[in-house]
């Protein structure tokens, strides 16, 4: 076999196929994740991730802050966080994939109508590394997905791009915009009890995150023969109702994905998220083909001072310095989801039999 070091330089010829499919031929049996990465911190977690060997690297989004519609700006903060040591340790020694949440798509919350995205785009793209021939260059949005390991160990992930085509989001009536429930919010801060944010579920049944283009490349991927798959989602997908941006404010897109894994048959789907600046995991069982698990990892810098409602979270929610592992043991067919804090230590840990989603104790 191959190295995958090997492998992902064959890659290139690859990505230029209409599905954009990477397959590689490595089995994957170890994948950590994170997102919501200051490029102007101090970054010690990556010691953490480093030791704990992953054989992949996902990065969710807020990989960087840009929050500017300046492109010079934007470089310099890619360059800063290219110049981190220890991100620099992992890109040499661990492959990397990734999509963008608002930061590093270019502002904060921003969706379809931020005019920036085209720049936003190719900057990411450079910085990732993308070959010029990618459709990731030409499509409405930076999706993709990837095949690792042969049949019967093989691994799809899934990297969805809930900015580019996303609809407004409905702010909270009662705030009228974000600026006066920041003020608000402020006033929280150390106050015991969840605080909920500014928005609220629209039920416009044209409201959407992923637009219909990306819907329907979602649709021919969760077809394709996978053993184990992983969705990257840069926002939550099953919490219930933490009223930041999530899963959960487009409710026609949420109820659309579920209804999809079931129409599919796609079996083996798993979460994974990031963007609130905390780790927790959740699950959904009610009205779907089988239980669905979220693992939220955030941030790799980024921590949340506030306490935040959802009803299906399972044990606590952690807001501190996090990043996520995916440890697959293939004999069992199961999968252990794991939160860890910055020295390694695991913070949540569930094991799941990934062919049925059922937990396992």
């Amino acid at each position: 076999m191959r190295t995958f070091a090997l492998a992902l330089s064959l890659t290139a010829g690859l990505l230029s196929a209409p599905t954009n499919t990477v397959a590689l031929e490595q089995t994957l049996t170890r994948i950590a994740f994170g997102s919501c990465a200051r490029e102007n911190k101090q970054q010690p977690i990556w010691d953490a991730v480093l030791k704990s060997k992953p054989e992949l690297f996902v990065f969710l989004g807020d990989n960087v802050y840009l929050d500017t519609r300046d492109p010079e700006v934007m470089r310099r903060k890619y360059a800063q966080f290219a110049d981190n040591p220890g991100f620099k340790k992992l890109r040499a020694r661990t492959p990397v994939i990734a999509t963008w949440d608002d930061h590093d798509y270019g502002e904060d919350d921003a969706g379809g109508d931020y005019p920036m995205k085209e720049e936003t785009r190719r900057q990411f793209l450079d910085f990732w590394k993308e070959p010029k021939e990618s459709p990731r260059r030409e499509r409405n949005g930076i999706y993709t997905s990837y095949y690792y390991g042969p049949v019967g160990q093989r691994v799809q992930i899934i990297l969805l791009d809930l900015r580019y085509n996303r609809t407004p989001i409905a702010v909270d009536a009662r705030w009228g915009d974000t600026k006066t429930y920041d003020l608000w919010y402020e006033q929280q801060k150390g106050r015991s009890g969840e605080v909920p944010g500014p928005y609220v579920r629209n039920a416009d049944p044209n409201a959407t995150m992923l637009g219909e283009t990306q819907w329907q490349w979602l649709e021919d991927e969760l077809r394709r023969p996978a053993d184990l798959r992983i969705v990257g989602s840069s926002l939550q997908v099953l919490a219930d109702f933490p009223a930041w941006e999530a899963w959960a404010n487009y409710v026609e897109d949420q109820q659309r994905l579920y209804e999809l894994i079931r129409h599919t048959d796609a079996r083996g789907v798993v979460f994974i998220s990031g963007d609130t600046h905390y780790g927790e995991i959740t699950s959904h069982k009610r009205n779907v083909a089988y239980p669905l698990w979220d693992l939220t990892s955030s941030g790799l810098t980024e921590t949340w001072p506030v306490a935040v409602p959802n009803a299906k979270r399972l044990g606590s929610a952690y807001s501190v310095a996090n990043f996520g592992m995916l440890e697959i043991d293939w004999q069992r067919r199961e999968l252990s989801l794991r939160l860890n804090d910055a020295q390694g230590e695991a913070l949540l840990t569930q094991r799941i039999a990934f062919d049925t989603g059922a937990a396992v104790r």
